[in-house]
Parts: structure tokens; C-alpha cells; sequence
């Protein structure tokens, strides 16, 4: 190994460490912070962001790359890794320190706006703020510059390589082949009035405790606390941190959030330590992030396999509420499919609906198609017209989701594609693991998890989304697999 490559780790390492500095504080932030911190906090974050800028976009770390790059053999780990940091270097060039330092104040204080707006249930309390972050983004876009529509910089930076006119395709016959499904199903609804009796706070925290530890997360290296919208963040490899949220009269809320952060868990406490701070130890992409969560909620989650063995440990934590509820009413509870006003607690059919919603508005907000102060209208119309359902408030609408207040653009439709990457990657585990189905009926869990530590954890960010799907399933992405999976699933339990 040449110097200059570690010269490249050891600096990419200390810039790693501040990362980790810089999300203990928004952690803190968003778990303890008193009422009235916020303003000096926000000083606080823009300073070690601009801190953090102005170590990644130092030419001395380019100019010790590029001499790396020198000695490095082509399509080695090497070179991948030193490819891929000079990449994000460049991109992060295009930005100057005062914009960053300016973005990190803004959304500090958008955050705190966030959560004020929806204690007062009033969108009209976080739309100054929202105002100002949507100023931000686009002339961030500028800054980094795109070929079709300004959203495509911002994309990017979740999904590199996605373009937005590639996802309107994508989602169009997604959209296409969800409502065929959906139109075939009957009117009578699965019974889950169950899921609303009165289940203690208590008893849902030690449930979603016990549940995390069944799916491997290491309590270890993390811990588990409550936030207004649930959460995964990383200080380091040895310190991987959940929320959930929990509501004593909605056992859905803290169980998908459990198991969903629980998914992205795993993943960051599966990636390399040794190589921390460079591409090899980091996720492929938030869509591969989201192929993890919503693998664990929904393939595992709500899968029949995982409540056989798993749900007399539910009857006992909850006696009363379900003694007289057998595993199969549960089971077509948890999967009922019916347009809902959450997304973190919908059904995993109708849950695209929310993610294009939210696609379909951010690409105007980003192209000024669409102003602030017509979001809330706009909102409403979108959610009566791709769900058929009228929202009655700010808290259960426009001010549902967190994602915003971060200054997050470009980050919603990686939950729908991480969907698709799971129903691929679950296929190819199904063919690679001999009775998988029954490993998990059974409570073992542990060969699923190995098998994502092998083919998805390990290659960190070595390969693109697409490379990686490629290498474990032997294709790209393919929607198809969804669908099946959909169809299969639901068709069993409606028809």
C-alpha cells in the first residue's frame, strides 16, 4: 500500500470523526436539546460543517488522490475507493463554505420550526423556514450544475447517476401496475381494530427492544430512544443509534418504525470499521439503505414466516389486547391494504402512492412550478387524487415528515426503489438460503443477516446501486420482481 493512499485514509478518517461529531449533535438535537438551545446549537452545526467543507475541499487532499490514483492498479479496492472519494470531492467543490455553513444554520433552525408547526398543528409556522431551504436547494443545483432539471443535483446526491425523467418512468409503470393490482381486490377490508385497543407505552418499548435484538442489531454498539419522527444515525462503526415513536392507541406506529430503522441499523453496523471513513465502509446509496429497511419491514416483518414463531411472545407481552386474536388475523391485519393518511404507517401497496406525491412535489418546489404557500393546497389535492382520501390537518398532511426541515430533497423516492432493490435481493436470498422461510418461522434470523453481510454490507460503496444488484442478482433493477412478490403476497390474502 503507497503512502499517499495512506495519507488518504488517515486524513478521510479525521474527516470521518467530525462527521461523527457534527451527527451527535444533530442526534442531540432531535433527542434532548432544551426548548430554548436551539439558536446557539444552530451556530454550533454551521461552524463544524463549514469545518468539515473545508477539510474535504482542501486541494492538498485532491493533489495526495490523484498521486494515489498514479500507483494505483485499475478496478482494484484501491482505485474504486479513491475514484469515488474524488468524485464526491469535486462535487463538494462546486460548493463554497459559506453556502454550507449558511445551509446548516438554516435547517437547524427549520428543524426546531418544524417541530413547533406541528405541536401548533400550523403548516404556516414552518413555511418561512421552508421558504428559505427551497432558496437553498436550487441554488445549490446551480452550483453543481445538471443537463435536464435542477432536481437531478439533488438527486444525485442520493441516488448518484439517477435522473428525474428516469424515475417518472419508473414510477409511471409502477403507479400502472399497483393500481391494477389494487382495482382487483374487494371492498371488504381486513379487521384491525385490534391495533388500535390501548397498548402501554411500556410494554411496546421493551416489544420494540426485543424485536431489534431478534433481527441482530447489536445493543452494543447502539441504543434505542423516541424522536417526533423515527430515525438511524451513525457517530461511528461501534455506534449506530434508532428512534422510534410510540402511540399508546396505534400499535402500528412503533412497530414498522422499530423494525424499518432496525433494517438501516444492521446495515451501518455491518459495514467495515477498519475502513472507516472512505467509500468501502460507507452504504452503496440510500436506495441500497432503504432496500435494507424495507426488507426487514415488510419481507420479514410482515411476513407470515417471521409472526409463526415470533407471536406467542406478542400474546404474552399483550395478553389482553390479543388473546383473542389468532396469528393468521394478526397476520391480515398487519398487510390490510387501504389508502391511509401516514406514510411511515401505510400499507406497503398504497405507500408508493406517498412516495410519488412526494417526488411529484419536490420536482416543482425545486423548478418553481410550485411556491411554498400553495403547498399545503397542493398537497391535499394529490392525496384526494392518487389516494382518494381528504386530509384534515397540517400534522396528518403537509407537515407529516421530517425530511423537509433537513433540507432532505432528493431523498423520498429512494424508499420506493430501496422497495424494489428488497424484492430483488429477497428473491435472490430465498435461492441462495436453504429453507430460509423456515429459518425465520422458527426465529433464526441469523442466515438472512449473514447472507445481507456477505452480498450488501461488505461492498460498501465499491459498487453503483445498479453494479451492486447486478453482482448479487445477476440483473439490474427490475420492478417486476415487486410486482410478483405483490402480487403473490395480497392476491393470497384478498382473492
Amino acid at each position: 500500500m503507497n503512502n499517499d493512499y495512506l495519507e488518504y485514509k488517515r486524513k478521510m478518517h479525521a474527516i470521518s470523526d467530525m462527521s461523527g461529531i457534527s451527527s451527535l449533535l444533530q442526534w442531540d438535537q432531535e433527542i434532548f436539546l432544551p426548548a430554548k438551545a436551539g439558536e446557539l446549537r444552530a451556530r454550533q452545526m454551521s461552524l463544524i460543517s463549514g469545518m468539515i467543507h473545508e477539510q474535504l475541499t482542501n486541494p492538498n487532499l485532491l493533489a495526495i488522490i490523484d498521486r494515489a490514483l498514479k500507483n494505483a492498479t485499475t478496478d482494484t479496492i484501491q482505485s474504486r475507493n479513491l475514484n469515488t472519494s474524488r468524485k464526491d470531492i469535486l462535487r463538494k467543490n462546486k460548493l463554497n463554505r459559506t453556502h454550507v455553513e449558511r445551509s446548516a444554520l438554516i435547517i437547524s433552525h427549520s428543524y426546531e420550526a418544524w417541530e413547533n408547526a406541528r405541536k401548533e398543528n400550523n403548516f404556516d409556522v414552518f413555511a418561512p423556514h421552508l421558504e428559505k431551504i427551497i432558496e437553498l436547494k436550487r441554488s445549490e443545483a446551480d452550483m453543481i450544475g445538471f443537463e435536464e432539471h435542477p432536481y437531478d443535483a439533488l438527486l444525485d446526491e442520493y441516488e448518484p447517476g439517477m435522473k428525474t425523467s428516469n424515475l417518472e418512468r419508473i414510477f409511471r409503470q409502477l403507479r400502472t401496475g399497483l393500481n391494477a393490482l389494487l382495482n382487483t381486490f374487494p371492498l371488504v377490508q381486513k379487521d384491525d381494530r385490534f391495533m388500535y385497543h390501548y397498548f402501554p407505552k411500556e410494554g411496546q418499548w421493551e416489544l420494540g427492544l426485543d424485536v431489534l435484538r431478534e433481527m441482530g442489531y447489536d445493543f452494543e454498539r447502539g441504543r434505542q430512544d423516541l424522536s417526533t419522527h423515527p430515525f438511524t444515525i451513525t457517530f461511528n462503526a461501534d455506534d449506530v443509534r434508532v428512534t422510534t415513536r410510540i402511540d399508546e392507541n396505534n400499535f402500528h406506529e412503533m412497530l414498522w418504525s422499530c423494525i424499518h430503522e432496525g433494517g438501516h441499523a444492521l446495515y451501518e453496523q455491518g459495514l467495515s470499521a477498519e475502513h472507516s471513513g472512505i467509500p468501502q465502509s460507507e452504504a452503496a446509496s440510500l436506495s441500497i439503505h432503504e432496500s435494507q429497511s424495507r426488507l426487514w419491514e415488510n419481507h420479514v416483518g410482515r411476513g407470515m414466516s417471521f409472526w409463526t414463531g415470533y407471536y406467542p411472545k406478542l400474546q404474552t407481552r399483550f395478553p389482553s389486547q390479543l388473546k383473542h386474536v389468532n396469528v393468521n388475523q394478526f397476520y391480515a391485519a398487519i398487510n390490510r391494504v387501504e389508502p391511509s393518511l401516514i406514510r411511515t404507517n401505510a400499507d406497503e401497496l398504497t405507500y408508493h402512492m406517498h412516495v410519488i406525491i412526494r417526488f411529484e412535489l419536490e420536482k416543482q418546489l425545486i423548478d418553481g412550478s410550485l411556491k411554498v404557500r400553495d403547498l399545503r393546497e397542493q398537497w391535499n389535492e394529490m392525496y384526494k387524487k392518487y389516494l382518494g382520501i381528504e386530509v384534515p390537518d397540517d400534522m396528518r398532511g403537509v407537515l407529516q415528515d421530517v425530511h423537509w426541515s433537513h433540507g432532505s430533497f432528493g431523498y423520498f423516492p429512494t424508499y420506493t426503489l430501496g422497495s424494489l432493490y428488497a424484492a430483488q435481493f429477497f428473491n435472490q436470498a430465498q435461492k441462495d438460503i436453504p429453507e430460509m422461510e423456515k429459518h425465520i418461522s422458527t426465529g433464526n434470523l441469523a442466515p438472512l443477516l449473514s447472507w445481507l453481510r456477505k452480498h450488501v454490507h461488505a461492498q460498501g460503496r465499491l459498487y453503483t446501486s445498479e453494479e451492486l444488484c447486478e453482482q448479487i442478482t445477476g440483473e439490474k433493477l427490475n420492478d417486476t420482481y415487486f410486482l410478483k412478490y405483490a402480487q403473490t403476497k395480497y392476491t393470497a390474502l384478498y382473492l
